[in-house]
């Protein structure tokens, strides 16, 4: 027996999570969650001095998205609406781990656990990555003021982090589909056949019985 379809789209910042799960959402016709970012008012601060903002910054990221997976739970999986989103929960700790000191992340992982443990997880996973000038084009041509001070060597580590995060996230979760999409060769907002190649391997996946429609 399949599972309703909860497609989680990830990949390090600027690689344009958020514009295919809105051309996922609108193409199979799930319910769109998309992560709250720009509203953190620690965003901004966390860029100019990590060190010293991180925790205040995960934990905002947390208790928002603990509530947004509260909601997709009971309004939209629970009423049998598939759902795709922007980011998957487990990225709080992929971010925590990198920026949090020791005895922070300690705490935060134990609340993270707490918040997650039975909250649903998706059950498709849309992988984008690409190389740090690629990223580093994506973020200046959005140009969005929280980012403005995003360092390369951040985001470079930051890549590397997902890297190996998709990686054990494949090993430890085989009945998980992954898509792995290359974005410094596809670009599925310019070229409608690039945006159909990921649609029709997110097709795929869902007639496969993995999950249902």
């Amino acid at each position: 027996m399949g599972q309703l379809p909860f497609i989680a789209v990830e990949g390090p910042i600027g690689v344009g999570k958020t514009s295919l799960s809105k051309k996922l959402a609108s193409q199979f016709d799930f319910h769109l969650l998309k992560e709250i970012v720009e509203e953190n008012p620690f965003l901004g601060k966390f860029y100019d001095n990590i060190e010293e903002w991180s925790f205040q910054t995960e934990m905002f990221f947390l208790c928002n998205r603990f509530k947004q997976l509260e909601d997709i739970d009971t309004k939209y999986l629970g009423e049998g609406k598939p759902v795709v989103a922007d980011y998957h929960i487990s990225k709080n700790m992929i971010f925590a781990r990198r920026t949090l000191r020791e005895e922070q992340f300690f705490k935060y992982s134990q609340i993270f656990d707490i918040l997650t443990h039975d909250m649903p997880r998706p059950n498709m996973v849309v992988y984008l990555h690409a190389s740090l000038n690629t990223l580093l084009e994506r973020i200046r041509m959005r140009n969005r003021d929280v980012e403005a001070n995003i360092q390369a060597s951040y985001l470079q580590q930051l890549s590397q982090d997902y890297e190996e995060f998709m990686n054990n996230f494949e090993k430890e979760n085989p009945d998980i589909p992954v898509i792995r999409l290359n974005g410094d060769h596809i670009d599925f907002v310019k070229y409608q056949e690039d945006l159909n190649y990921i649609v029709d391997q997110v097709e795929q996946h869902l007639n496969k019985g993995e999950v249902i429609k």
